[in-house]
């Protein structure tokens, strides 16, 4: 084996650990702007069209930064009691831009246990294609050879294809909503090299609370709510706690979140703290269109080589004049940050 061919494959077991660390997982601070992402039971939950899409920046002052973003399209099939979903997702990270890209078939159906209670399981299925780009790589016989565009070396490192399988439950009524959602359920070998590198199962729990603060309840004009909100993440021997809150006063919105779990798990002696995150969010109630960004301060050991990490969602939703009037509605009482 060349000196080059080993130090290929060091490297992408190196990029393999930093991705195993982040959950091996795209990460959004505003999980409910992508909730497609987030549990497949969440397909279809909206009045009749909705478009989703989510940008993240993370820890963007370190070269090789992660980079993510994801756009989804679901549908409520009210007839048929059922929820079709669409999803399209892709991460970098690297100087040798190692990604993964996913392309998701969503469906779910909704159950009315009673006059206030929804259940919505659902499934997804995804096709995923991840490898590096070693355009952006230089070997030393590159540099021997007065600067190559190629390395000699013969490495057989290439992008692998699989399908991934995902399920999830989601239950709500007007004030509360709680899912769970199991990703990776088939445990797909995710080897660059050949090998044996399963994609382990990751575990995902999460809901929240709405307090309506509202003079008047719902019937007043001037809509006030508070939100409390949580998202759970275990993945082998690595798991992560979000806990936030919203406060929205339309149409602006704000949120303040922390993410970690330092009183309960640690890592090589390591503190298990990731970040705090602010959030503000706008919304455009005549045409249903919902913006937020929010920014994480790094509060881990990166905290000031990290240059924090930025986010931004947009969630638009539409309907006819006539599934306005007579369409069964399925909202979920979380904010759409």
């Amino acid at each position: 084996m060349g000196i080059n061919k080993l130090k290929a494959i060091l490297l992408i077991s190196m990029l393999s650990l930093i991705i195993e660390s982040n959950c091996q997982d795209m990460q959004f601070t505003q999980f409910n702007a992508a909730p497609l992402y987030l549990n497949p039971g969440f397909a279809g939950a909206t009045m009749e069209h909705r478009f989703a899409s989510s940008y993240r920046n993370q820890w963007s002052a370190i070269p090789g930064h992660f980079v993510n973003y994801a756009f989804a399209y679901d549908y409520n099939l009210s007839e048929f009691n059922s929820g079709l979903g669409l999803l399209f997702a892709k991460e970098q990270a690297g100087t040798g831009k190692m990604g993964t890209t996913e392309l998701g078939l969503l469906y779910s159906y909704h159950f009315q246990i009673d006059k206030k209670i929804f259940i919505q399981p659902g499934i997804k299925f995804n096709y995923v294609t991840r490898g590096v780009d070693f355009s952006n790589l230089i070997f030393n016989d590159q540099l021997a050879r007065g600067g190559a565009s190629t390395t000699a070396d013969n490495i057989e490192i290439n992008n692998v294809n699989y399908m991934d399988l995902t399920a999830g439950l989601l239950v709500f009524s007007e004030t509360y909503w709680a899912g769970v959602s199991f990703s990776h359920m088939n445990e797909p070998n995710q080897s660059l090299i050949n090998g044996e590198s399963p994609l382990y199962m990751k575990f995902s729990a999460h809901g929240g609370y709405k307090f309506d603060l509202s003079e008047g309840g719902r019937k007043s004009l001037n809509t006030s709510y508070f939100n409390l909100a949580f998202h759970y993440k275990s993945q082998q021997k690595f798991d992560q706690l979000d806990l936030g809150m919203y406060y929205t006063r339309d149409p602006f919105v704000f949120g303040f979140w922390y993410r970690g779990l330092p009183g309960i798990k640690s890592y090589e002696n390591t503190l298990n703290n990731d970040a705090l995150a602010v959030l503000l969010g706008y919304k455009f109630t005549e045409y249903n269109l919902n913006l937020g960004y929010s920014y994480d301060v790094t509060i881990s050991r990166l905290a000031f080589n990290s240059g924090g990490s930025h986010e931004i969602s947009i969630i638009y939703e539409i309907a006819s004049k006539q599934k306005k009037r007579r369409g069964k509605r399925f909202f979920v009482p979380c904010a759409k940050f």
